[in-house]
């Protein structure tokens, strides 16, 4: 019977929004279930961190144990490499619980909201399927695997210079990689490259999906308290990434940490970089949803012409009634009247639209993101005070 197929065609439709999900799925994800280091969901994520720091880490320790005469920097004492696969390659993994959480609840807020209208239902649906039939591309991930063995390993080679013997590599004219070396320019740093790549794509596909989302006819609404028509959700929605910001936070913080303690460098050297690394990644985050602004722009323009229309209809009859004393029953008293009240709300409604703004996400947002991105920076501030010194600092800034 049609209608049973109209419901059951509905009901697939919310199953679909309600199961959308960024990380179950591809050649790694599928990789993981294999070797029971994933179940069908997000499961056994503490197996997983500690598998991959068994593969990145735990051989370049065991590998390094004889290197000792004559190297400049030991493999204990390098900080960039212990944050690298200690903190920033176990964060980039714990993320995926935050974001298959948040993501599948934004999407699913616009069905369940009425954002996403039932006419519109049809693009809303094949824009979830391309951003999945992305998500399990196999040819996607063997291409970053290409990137990392080819680019990857020509840039590592380019960056890296050595004045001295290290725990991974002899200095000379020509460069000679120890045992723990090999290790760790063809596994442990193929490992967090790809992980931290395959993230990257998973952003590209979050965005196409909302790019997507966004040429829809989409059920806006300018009085909505969020001051978003809203869509505030979408700037909240980036919280979720906020592990990988933190991650990518604490590679530089290695880095930097790394040329501070053993290169006798100041961290005030590194300032303006820092500086530049928390924008750049506030903006890679936030930025693409300015996609929604035109959509958001024209619900603005539309309700202040609405209201506006509807505002100059209510006042002029509420300044005969009350002003020029045209009312129908002159025996009404003013004090408590409900034209006054209406007049307020009419007012507050106004005032909703007119402080709508163009951008899902406001001030908040950004100041958040940036806070996690540069979290990982502040143990660095040990390097110029005291613990007792950063306190104080750090008191005197919040109060």
């Amino acid at each position: 019977m049609p209608g049973m197929h109209t419901k059951a065609a509905d009901l697939d439709y919310l199953d679909e929004a309600h199961d959308f999900s960024l990380v179950l799925g591809g050649p790694l994800f599928q990789l993981f279930r294999k070797a029971h280091l994933a179940g069908d969901h997000v499961q056994l994520l503490t197996r997983r961190i500690l598998a991959l720091v068994l593969v990145a880490w735990v051989p370049l320790l065991l590998l390094s144990l004889g290197s000792g005469s004559g190297v400049r920097l030991l493999f204990v004492h390098d900080v960039e490499v212990h944050v690298r696969f200690l903190v920033a390659l176990p964060v980039l993994v714990a993320a995926e619980r935050l974001v298959h959480t948040r993501i599948r609840a934004i999407v699913a807020r616009f069905v369940d909201w009425g954002i996403v209208l039932p006419q519109n239902r049809q693009p809303f649906q094949r824009a979830m399927q391309s951003a999945i039939k992305w998500r399990n591309s196999v040819v996607l991930e063997l291409g970053l695997l290409v990137c990392i063995y080819t680019v990857g390993l020509w840039l590592w080679q380019n960056r890296v210079s050595l004045d001295s013997a290290t725990w991974y590599a002899m200095s000379g004219g020509r460069r000679q990689l120890t045992a723990a070396g090999y290790w760790y320019v063809f596994i442990s740093i193929p490992v967090l490259q790809f992980i931290l790549l395959r993230w990257y794509v998973r952003l590209f596909i979050w965005f196409r999906f909302l790019w997507q989302v966004s040429k829809i006819d989409l059920n806006l609404v300018p009085t909505h308290p969020d001051r978003a028509a809203g869509l505030a959700f979408l700037g909240k929605s980036a919280y979720a990434f906020s592990p990988i910001l933190f991650a990518q936070g604490a590679m530089l913080a290695g880095l930097v940490a790394s040329r501070v303690l053993n290169r006798g460098e100041h961290l005030q050297d590194f300032k303006l970089q820092i500086g530049g690394f928390v924008a750049f990644f506030v903006v890679a985050i936030l930025g693409p949803l300015v996609m929604f602004t035109p959509r958001l722009a024209a619900v603005k323009r539309k309700g202040l012409a609405d209201y506006g229309k509807l505002a100059q209809q209510y006042v002029g009859k509420f300044d005969r009634k009350w002003i020029h004393g045209e009312a129908d029953d002159s025996s009404e008293p003013l004090l408590g009247a409900a034209d006054i009240q209406s007049l307020a709300d009419l007012g507050n409604s106004f005032a909703l639209v007119r402080d709508m703004r163009p951008i899902p996400f406001g001030l908040e947002d950004i100041s958040r993101l940036a806070a996690v991105t540069a979290a990982p920076f502040l143990p660095l501030l040990l390097t110029i005070w005291s613990p007792e010194e950063l306190i104080i600092r750090i008191v005197q800034v919040v109060f």
